[in-house]
């Protein structure tokens, strides 16, 4: 465990006062030791001189008090005096040994233990005896050597040393109790003064901590005081700079999860191996986890299992991409995720971040739309649309499988008497009814569509071919007519209906979709012709549109050359204030005996041979011809639209051809919008897309003609750069009186909001319809309510009166409550 600053400094402290105390102590008590040691020595070697001097003092007065008699007894040569005299000397104290020599020195008396003399401390003393007789003179007669014994010496040294030890040990004593008197306190001061500089300190670098620890979070809000003014100070001062210039210069933490957080859509980051490394709430709240559940874990695996194997990692696009997540409590929900990837030099950094949004109900939705443009919701059969891409399909199987299709039209005989006789919700009832008697006449095996208001086709498959299956096909249609003829009980009313039926056959009467049905209908009004409540099968007679075809085929090929095209235009109205904004360039074509004849017509023939690349080029010539013209006299006439074909969005050269004109004409493509079909965006998706982003880059607007009509999804179409959706005029015709088509229509303009695109509804002719389409937010609008198609001079003559004056169909916009009422006379 880390140690605090305080027990840090007061443990330095401590230590450093422990070692200088052992070193003065230790100092102090060497010096005194050696003090003691010499003055003892001193003292010592004073006292056993003493002794010495005192004990050769004692046996120099022996001598000499000895020596008179020793004299005599020499002079005399009274060896038993000497004896006696030498005796006496040996029984005084400490004489161990004595020893008289004459003149010559020879030995007169020793006493004493002789081997004694080779143990000991002895002391020897030697004196000369001289004669001490009057009347001769005076003359050495003798020598005295006496041996003292030291051990009495010895003994009072030992006792002298034992004294001064004792002494030196009591003033050890007392020089330790000094030390440690002196040493102590000085001790607890360093400990204060450590414990006061620490706390002095612990503060400041406490504060120091905490801010930096703030800074690492990223809270660069909250300043630092600065209180000091020494080096410390310095270091507080450059850090409250640190934080000022990143809280000028970068965004926080807290701020970064704050935005993170109010984002509707998950956000993940991962590292580059695809491991979660962070996520805002958002993710939390769509998956059902806890955020410590989601770190750590590799993305993948919060991906259904259906799935998984086509997410891509490695797929940094910035497309957004489709997937499927499965949330903590199994639920699985799609989302649009997109990705990208975090560009870094720093590995710490590098990764991914995902954004994923949940698309529920925009898949719900395209399901709705989907269903309501295929399916009828009267009565829950195919429409129009998906029949015919059902027989497509049946088609394609009998061809491969080398059988036959049979084609049933009906068409009820005088519906539209119920309709104004009982009413149409009388009439719908009607319909479900009988929608419900083919579904149980036919085999579970038949497709029943309802492909217009009181039409209905149904085809029956897999047919062998070498069999005239007309015997079986005619007790089928018979049967039919026989059902709806029953009486129908609506309201309590009776109601009795006889209905008309074609049969075409596949492949002898026709091999594709649109002739199958064609010549159906064709049969269909035949039987029609002949009363009703009939069925007649196909003959080439019977369709003498075939012969016509051809007949316009041929003449289509010179009407550039005889100049028999001509364009008109139909005006795009802001619903908001009744303005011209724009017009829809529509192609037509005048032939001679015939009178104008629509596209519908003549542009599948132009489709089939390469007529259509030039008819298309030279509309768009003649449209920025007419446009140069018009900003002559308006500066802003307003957006165009041309319709572009299939076979046009194939050609290599479109690009540079569209370019070359607008060049020409010197017009800005961005005065321009190009409309196209969702089934020409859906043939080749791929690279339509690279062509409608060139067209784009040059700046022309692009937009989906008769939305609603095809298959493409919504999924499918953000990936095209589409600014316009068109709503095709079969959901505007009935939307105010409808409900299913103006739940189609309000969907679609939902649809079209969410995602950012100006949706313009097609086919207005009422009133109704402009309040309805205005009230759920569709504020463009083009039909025959605002006027005919024109030729190029008279919307000329629109725009500059409204140019110079008000909108054009400003009386017409005007809300219905707020229109002044008519007074009756």
């Amino acid at each position: 465990m880390a140690r605090s600053l305080k027990t840090k400094y007061l443990l330095l402290a401590l230590a450093v006062g422990a070692v200088l105390s052992l070193v003065l102590g230790g100092l102090a008590f060497y010096e005194h030791r050696v003090d003691a040691a010499d003055v003892n020595q001193l003292t010592y070697a004073t006292v056993a001189q003493k002794l010495e001097a005192d004990l050769e003092t004692r046996a120099s007065s022996l001598s000499e008090i000895t020596g008179t008699s020793l004299a005599s007894a020499l002079t005399t040569g009274n060896k038993t005096a000497l004896a006696s005299i030498a005796q006496r000397l040996l029984d005084e104290r400490d004489i161990e040994r004595v020893e008289v020599l004459d003149a010559h020195g020879a030995v007169l008396f020793v006493g004493g233990d002789p081997t004694l003399l080779q143990t000991g401390d002895w002391f020897v003393f030697q004196s000369t005896i001289h004669s001490n007789l009057v009347s001769a003179p005076v003359q050495r007669v003798g020598s005295l050597q006496i041996w003292m014994s030291r051990a009495e010496m010895q003994e009072t040294l030992a006792s002298i040393r034992k004294q001064l030890e004792s002494q030196q040990g009591m003033q050890i004593k007392r020089m330790r109790g000094l030390v440690a008197g002196i040493t102590l306190p000085l001790l607890l001061l360093g400990l204060l003064g450590a414990w006061f500089i620490a706390r002095q300190l612990a503060g400041p670098i406490s504060a120091l901590v905490k801010s930096a620890d703030r800074i690492g979070e990223g809270d660069y809000t909250r300043p630092l005081a600065v209180v000091r003014h020494d080096e410390l100070g310095d270091l507080q001062f450059a850090l409250e700079r640190m934080r000022q210039k990143l809280n000028e210069t970068t965004i926080t933490k807290n701020y970064l999860n704050t935005v993170l957080n109010s984002l509707s859509d998950a956000v993940l980051v991962t590292t580059p191996d695809g491991v979660v490394k962070s996520c805002n709430e958002a993710t939390q709240r769509l998956l059902g986890y806890q955020e410590s559940e989601l770190l750590d874990k590799p993305l993948v695996s919060f991906i259904d299992d259906a799935h998984r194997s086509a997410f891509d990692l490695t797929n940094s696009a910035p497309e957004a991409r489709e997937t499927v997540l499965r949330t903590a409590s199994g639920q699985t929900i799609p989302v649009s995720m997109a990705s990208s990837a975090i560009t870094t030099e720093d590995p710490q950094f590098q990764g991914n971040i995902y954004v994923a949004r949940n698309i529920t109900e925009r898949k719900r939705a395209e399901r709705r739309i989907r269903y309501l443009a295929r399916y009828d919701t009267l009565t829950k059969m195919p429409n129009r649309m998906q029949f015919q891409h059902l027989l497509q399909q049946s088609i394609a199987r009998a061809r491969r499988n080398q059988r036959s299709l049979a084609l049933l039209y009906l068409d009820l005989d005088r519906f539209k008497e119920v309709n104004d006789t009982f009413g149409h919700a009388a009439g719908d009832r009607t319909l479900e009814i009988l929608s419900e008697r083919l579904t149980r006449s036919l085999s579970k095996d038949t497709v029943i569509g309802r492909l217009a208001g009181d039409e209905f086709a149904m085809f029956v498959d897999d047919l062998p071919p070498d069999v005239d299956n007309r015997a079986a096909i005619g007790s089928l249609a018979r049967t039919l007519l026989d059902e709806i003829s029953r009486t129908f009980y609506v309201n309590q009313q009776e109601v009795y209906l006889t209905a008309s039926v074609g049969v075409a056959i596949c492949p002898y009467d026709a091999e594709n979709v649109i002739d199958l049905i064609r010549n159906a209908d064709a049969a269909m009004y035949h039987s029609k012709q002949n009363g009703g409540n009939t069925f007649a099968f196909y003959v080439p007679e019977m369709n003498a549109a075939a012969v016509e075809r051809l007949m316009l085929k041929s003449k289509l090929r010179r009407a550039l050359e005889r100049d028999e095209l001509v364009i008109l235009y139909q005006s795009k109205v802001d619903l908001r204030d009744g303005r011209v904004v724009g017009a829809e360039a529509l192609l037509r074509w005048r032939l001679p005996g015939h009178g104008d004849i629509p596209p519908s017509q003549f542009i599948p023939l132009a489709e089939e041979t390469s007529l259509i690349l030039d008819i298309g080029e030279w509309v768009l010539n003649r449209v920025c011809s007419d446009y140069r013209e018009w900003q002559k006299t308006v500066p802003e006439p307003g957006r165009i639209a041309i319709n572009l074909s299939l076979r046009q969005l194939k050609q290599a050269s479109f690009i540079s051809r569209c370019r070359g004109v607008f060049r020409k004409h010197e017009v800005s493509p961005t005065c321009f919008e190009l409309e196209v079909t969702e089934t020409t965006l859906m043939t080749d998706p791929k690279r339509t897309i690279g062509l409608l982003n060139e067209l784009y880059a040059m700046g022309l607007n692009l937009a989906i003609d008769d939305f609603g009509t095809g298959y493409s999804s919504l999924s499918a179409l953000q990936q095209f750069p589409i600014g316009t959706l068109k709503i095709d005029q079969s959901f505007v015709r009935d939307v105010a009186v409808d409900s299913n088509d103006a739940a189609i229509v309000r969907t679609i303009i939902d649809m079209g909001r969410s995602l950012d695109l100006e949706v313009i509804a097609e086919g207005v002719e009422a009133s109704e319809q402009l309040e309805f389409l205005r009230k759920h937010g569709c504020y463009y609008a083009q039909g025959r309510l605002f006027g005919d198609a024109m030729e190029a001079g008279k919307m000329l003559a629109i725009l500059s009166n409204q140019a110079a004056g008000g909108a054009h169909h400003a009386t017409l916009c005007v809300p219905t409550a707020l229109r002044p009422m008519r007074l009756s006379s």
